[in-house]
C-alpha cells in the first residue's frame, strides 16, 4: 500500500467493529468455516453474513465456498501492506 490513505480509511472502517475484530482474530492463523464462526460468536447467519461482506469487499479477507458452507481466511498480503503504514 502506498500511502493510499483513502484505501486505508476504508479498511480501518471494515475492522471497526468488535464483532469484525472478532471474526479477523478467529481466522489470522487458520481458514475457518462459517458454521464454526457462528458458534464462536453466537451470532445470527444473516449477521455473520453482513460482516463476512464487509470484510470481503474490503479485500482483507478472502473466501471459497465449499458445498453449502463458506470458508473465510486472511489475505496476509493485504494486511501486510496496511502494517507498512505504521512502519516508523
Amino acid at each position: 500500500m502506498k500511502k493510499n490513505y483513502e484505501q486505508a480509511a476504508l479498511l480501518f472502517r471494515a475492522l471497526s467493529d468488535p464483532n469484525r475484530l472478532a471474526i479477523i482474530d478467529m481466522i489470522k492463523t487458520e481458514e475457518k468455516c462459517a458454521c464454526k464462526i457462528l458458534e464462536e460468536l453466537q451470532i445470527t447467519q444473516p449477521t455473520l453474513s453482513h460482516h463476512m461482506k464487509i470484510l470481503c469487499d474490503s479485500g482483507l479477507v478472502n473466501s471459497r465456498r465449499e458445498g453449502k458452507w463458506m470458508h473465510y481466511s486472511i489475505n496476509k498480503e493485504l494486511f501486510e501492506e496496511v502494517k507498512q503504514l505504521f512502519d516508523f
